[in-house]
């Protein structure tokens, strides 16, 4: 069961990076972001996207430490 769970996850992640690459290869014109103030350079809007979604991907990663969740389940009857 968990063997299934690994595969459904890795064909989520890897469609989701395939979209992501469509999205970066079909949207090619720059766009500037502009946040309190400040801009930045003009970038495609599809190399955004990547970022935002890595930047996403590693923020959950380090998160989830450190809220407690665990993918660990504990067996409380040996405590």
């Amino acid at each position: 069961m968990k063997a299934l769970a690994v595969l459904l996850t890795s064909l989520l992640l890897s469609a989701w990076i395939g979209a992501i690459a469509i999205l970066a290869i079909q949207n090619f014109s720059p766009v500037s972001l502009r946040f309190l103030g400040f801009q930045s350079i003009s970038i495609p809007i599809g190399l955004v996207l990547a970022f935002s979604v890595g930047i996403g991907i590693v923020g959950t990663a380090i998160a989830q430490p450190l809220l407690g969740f665990s993918s660990f389940q504990r067996d409380d009857e040996d405590y």
